[in-house]
Order: structure tokens, then C-alpha cells, then sequence
């Protein structure tokens, strides 16, 4: 097929021997580039007529996404395949097009790749996503680990397109072979400079594998509540509750200890202190936060209790607990017993509302109800009215006191 597309190729040339071989050439070149471009647009097209009004939506994303890639390297293709035939143009100029069209149509086919495979990982995380699931742990462990192994497959794949392409120089050929000969020192240089990038990306494979944190896991990092909003190849963002955002190397979470509150399950049992007065009744409170509980909608109807916990000198300590479906529900629901609770008791029983106590003790047998005034303050030995106190002073007559 090939030998006969360049007969033809040469049949055509045959008509415009009367003009300059080189320009020829080009003419026929720009010729065959711009059929093949159209004829690959019309081809694209009638493919999304023929998948258009089917289901699978995947597959039309991607035809999509990869018609301009493609048509590029049809075009590409029948420049190169036509190359021969431009006999216009000199061996090495020959030599410098095909390299060149080589090492893009490596280029495009590294990029086609790329788009097809996020196309298709975005499609799944869409569909999993789309589950009715308040609390699934698949659903974000699978998010988790395809998106940082995506970027690392990204990278990987970009990587091997560039070395590839530009092996087609035998320039850059012959200089990758003698930079990895003479990689002595320079290697070392090389490997101490990205350590902390290779140690980070090495850190994201662990974190995709062994799962210590995942998508819109709630931790807490340096005292604040903050969940997983990405994790790249190199670093995660956290988002905390008052919309801030932690920019955390990834390695920090394999290095460094930290509380992951949704590792296993969203839920969790929140805690309220209730203190009380110790005329308080118990039970009575206890029968108010039964009835308070049970109207909450947050509470998930697992867990609930309610203890005395400890007590001081003035109150008794209250420990109520109730289980919710996450964390943002349960502070809610602490939030919401303890604006119940107390404006049930101080309606119904205000007596179990703290209050501080003294006591009047009354005097034993013989001893005064009230002590005198020189028993509370010793008597103050003062001199005679008149008397000399030192130069320039001398006390009122009168007794009254400076």
C-alpha cells in the first residue's frame, strides 16, 4: 500500500516538472497535510454521529478529546509516509524532516495516552462518586488511590514520551549515553538536590497502597479540624473549617503522628460535660436528655448514655454521650443537647443550676455572737493630743486622727 501511494505521489509530480523541484515539493506536502487534516475531521465526525446517541458517555469523552491529537498524527503519518517522494529536497534535509516528524508524532501519541487515561479515571471517580453513600470507605479509598497513582502514571508516562522523543537525535543520543558514562559525581549531586522530591513521590506510592489518609478524611494536624481536599504526587492540600488550607508535603504523614478521625468510619461518639448544682436530680435530668436526645435528627440512634463523671466542691460533673454519623454532625448535636438541656433546667428545675454556698456557724457556749472591735483590730497606742512627733508635726488637740 505504501509502495503504491508513492507511485502515485511520483505519477503527480510528473505534471509539474516544468516548476522547481523544491517547491514542488513543499506544494505537495502542504497538499497532503491538509486532505489528510480534513479527512480525519470528517472521519471524527461521523464517529460521534455513530456513539452520539448511545449510553456510554466514557466513549464520547473520548473521542472528543482525542480528535485533535489524532488528526495531527494522521497528518504526520502521511507526511512522513510521503517524505520519499519529495525528491526536492536534499538527503540531510530529508533525514532532519523525518526526525522532526518522528519526534512529534511521539509527542502526540505520549499526549493521547495521557488524556485517554484521565479521561477514563475522571469517568470512574464520577461514577463511584455519584453513589448515595454518606459513609463509604471503599468509595474513598479507590478516590484516593487513583488520583496519586494518575499523577504518577502522568509523570511516568511524560517521562518516558520526552526520552523517547528526543532519542530519535542522534545528538542527544550519543550525549545521554556519555552523561550516563561520566555520571560519577554528578549523579551523587543529582540525587542528594532531588531527595526530597524522589522522597515525596516515593511517599505517594505508600500513601496509595497502605491508606493512612484518604479523600475527605477528617484529621487533625497542628490543633485544627482538616479535611483531605487533594493529594498530589508530592503534597495535600487541607482544608480546615474556617476554609484555610494546609499545604502539607506528603511525606509528613509517614513520618509524623497524627489523628485520623474517619480512618475505619465516619461516625463518632461526641461528648458534653454537664455541671450541676448537688441538689441536682439526677435522674430527672436524665429523663430530660432521654427526651432531648430523641429529638435530635443528627443523633444516628446508637449510642447514648449520661453519668455523673466526677465532682469538686461546688458541682457535680455530668458526662453525656451520643453518637453521630461524622464529626460535623456531632458537634452539632453537642451543640444542640447543650442548648436544650440547660434551657430545660433552669425551667423545670432551677435548683440543679451551680451556685456557690457559705455558712453562718453559730457561737459555742460563752463565746460572743459577734466579736468586739479590739478582738478584730489590736488597739493603736496613740500619744496625747499636743505632743511633740518630730519637727514640723504635732497632733491635733481634740484626739482626732490624721
Amino acid at each position: 500500500m505504501k509502495q503504491q501511494f508513492l507511485s502515485s505521489l511520483f505519477a503527480l509530480r510528473s505534471y509539474f516538472d516544468w516548476l522547481p523541484a523544491q517547491l514542488v515539493s513543499i506544494l505537495m506536502l502542504i497538499v497532503l497535510a491538509t486532505v489528510s487534516f480534513y479527512a480525519s475531521k470528517l472521519v471524527s465526525v461521523i464517529i460521534l454521529r455513530i456513539f452520539g446517541n448511545r449510553e456510554d458517555a466514557v466513549l464520547r469523552k473520548i473521542i472528543l478529546a482525542m480528535r485533535r491529537p489524532v488528526r495531527v498524527m494522521v497528518v504526520l503519518a502521511v507526511l512522513l509516509s510521503a517524505l520519499p517522494a519529495a525528491s526536492g529536497f536534499t538527503w540531510e534535509t530529508t533525514q532532519l524532516l523525518q526526525k522532526l516528524l518522528l519526534f512529534m508524532g511521539i509527542l502526540m501519541v505520549g499526549y493521547a495516552a495521557i488524556v485517554a487515561f484521565r479521561i477514563m479515571t475522571e469517568a470512574y471517580l464520577q461514577r463511584i462518586t455519584s453513589r448515595d453513600h454518606s459513609d463509604d470507605i471503599m468509595i474513598r479509598t479507590h478516590q484516593t488511590q487513583i488520583r496519586v497513582l494518575r499523577r504518577l502514571t502522568e509523570i511516568l508516562v511524560g517521562i518516558v514520551t520526552v526520552a523517547a522523543a528526543l532519542m530519535t537525535f542522534d545528538s542527544v543520543r550519543q550525549y545521554g549515553v556519555s552523561l550516563f558514562a561520566s555520571a560519577g559525581a554528578a549523579s551523587l549531586v543529582v540525587g542528594l538536590s532531588a531527595r526530597g522530591l524522589l522522597t515525596n513521590l516515593l511517599a505517594g506510592v505508600q500513601i496509595a497502597i497502605t491508606q493512612p489518609i484518604r479523600m475527605e478524611d477528617l484529621i487533625i494536624i497542628n490543633g485544627d479540624w482538616a479535611w483531605v481536599e487533594e493529594i498530589t504526587s508530592t503534597y495535600v492540600v487541607l482544608r480546615v473549617w474556617d476554609w484555610r488550607r494546609h499545604i502539607v508535603p506528603i511525606s509528613y504523614f509517614l513520618e509524623n503522628r497524627f489523628e485520623n478521625w474517619t480512618h475505619n468510619s465516619a461516625a463518632i461518639i461526641g461528648v458534653v460535660f454537664l455541671y450541676v448544682d448537688y441538689e441536682a436530680p439526677i435522674e430527672t435530668i436524665r429523663g430530660f436528655l432521654g427526651e432531648i436526645i430523641k429529638t435530635c435528627p443528627l443523633w444516628d440512634g446508637k449510642v447514648f448514655d449520661c453519668q455523673v463523671a466526677d465532682c469538686d466542691a461546688q458541682t457535680l460533673k455530668i458526662r453525656i454521650i451520643a453518637s453521630a454519623r461524622n464529626a460535623l454532625q456531632s458537634w452539632d448535636l453537642r451543640c444542640d443537647i447543650r442548648e436544650k438541656i440547660i434551657l430545660r433546667m433552669r425551667a423545670e428545675c432551677p435548683e440543679a443550676l451551680p451556685r456557690s454556698r457559705f455558712a453562718v456557724v453559730p457561737p459555742r457556749p460563752g463565746e460572743e455572737a459577734w466579736p468586739s472591735a479590739d478582738a478584730i483590730s489590736p488597739p493603736i497606742d496613740r500619744p496625747p493630743p499636743g505632743s511633740y512627733m518630730g519637727p514640723g508635726t504635732v497632733m491635733p488637740r481634740g484626739g482626732a486622727d490624721l
